[in-house]
């Protein structure tokens, strides 16, 4: 059949047009709907309009005729109104672990959800230049063949690398690789981390994704099974400052009233606050001591205190005496 005899490729040209060109305040009437088809070779006439309209809609297109004016037709709702493509662009622009030249082709595929007029706006609302972000391009196919890991339920061999002062990655243990059974994957902190049983016997560990080289998955079944039965990766993160690794420790803080926002939103609004006087309370809270555990505290500054255990105060005393050294003249 002849291109302009098509009805099919017409149908699918004005669904395409409708859809990158027109909203509200952007709309196409008949007459131009007719001039578009006829540029892409398809014989198009009033009648073939309308009956493309009635298709499109009954397919589950909000094609919506304005009466003003010309009478024009656009797409009223859409799967993703502009607010959420904003929040979209804005997920990839502070994502570290999202390489700048990824970061631009994804906003690009973000844009294509939306007519022109809103794409050009979300495109003025990158900046990402000047974001820290990885330098691994191999991200992708690393969480990829993590994802089929973990559908397979297999474990994986990977190199790990760290920064040099060259400002480049070099791989650990002179190239040698890890193995791991892989159980989830998690955001935080802007990075990308994988949580991963390590050894028959060993335990759970965590591992940056963008800091992950040459993963194979393995013909070997995972394990560790038992640890991951009640693992709650929200209340890891919770406790887990950095990332960083530590022992786990059931901690007391007291803390000045006005610094509620700062634990709720630290740890979640499921924590228990016990009032202590007219302007203190106190917080039990299961932590993952760490120096970046330290580090968070002292950044708060007076209006927060360890109260117990007491070997965690002592250790934190000695964080405190041993930077302290560091400034001594």
């Amino acid at each position: 059949m002849a291109i302009a005899n098509n009805h099919k490729m017409a149908l699918l040209y004005m669904m395409r047009e409708l859809l990158e060109r027109t909203d509200e305040e952007h709309t196409l009437n008949a007459s131009q709907l007719i001039s578009i088809l006829e540029g892409y070779g398809c014989k198009a006439d009033r009648r073939t309009i309308y009956s493309n309209v009635e298709v499109l809609n009954d397919f589950g297109l909000d094609i919506i005729k304005n009466e003003g004016g010309t009478g024009g037709y656009y797409i009223g709702s859409r799967e993703f109104e502009l607010p959420e493509l904003k929040l979209l662009v804005d997920a990839v622009q502070s994502s570290k672990f999202i390489t700048l030249k990824k970061s631009k082709e994804l906003i690009g595929k973000i844009e294509k959800l939306t007519n022109e007029q809103k794409a050009r706006e979300l495109n003025r609302n990158v900046f990402i230049r000047n974001r820290m972000k990885t330098g691994n391009e191999t991200i992708y196919y690393s969480i990829d063949g993590i994802h089929e890991a973990m559908n397979r339920g297999k474990q994986i061999t990977f190199q790990y690398a760290n920064w040099k002062l060259d400002k480049k990655l070099s791989v650990k243990k002179d190239g040698g690789l890890y193995q791991v059974s892989p159980w989830a994957l998690t955001w935080d902190d802007e990075n990308y981390y994988l949580i991963a049983y390590y050894g028959e016997n060993g335990g759970i560990r965590h591992y940056r994704v963008d800091k992950m080289m040459n993963i194979s998955v393995t013909e070997h079944d995972r394990v560790g099974k038992e640890a991951f039965e009640d693992f709650d990766l929200a209340a890891f993160a919770k406790k887990t400052f950095g990332m960083y690794g530590g022992t786990d420790e059931n901690i007391t803080l007291r803390c000045d009233n006005d610094l509620i926002g700062v634990i709720l939103d630290r740890f979640g609004k499921d924590v228990m606050i016990i009032p202590d006087g007219s302007d203190a309370f106190r917080v039990n809270l299961l932590i993952s001591v760490s120096r970046q555990f330290f580090g968070w505290v002292t950044g708060i500054g007076e209006g927060i205190r360890i109260e117990s255990p007491k070997r965690v105060r002592d250790e934190y005393t000695g964080y405190l005496r041993s930077l302290q050294e560091l400034y001594k003249e």
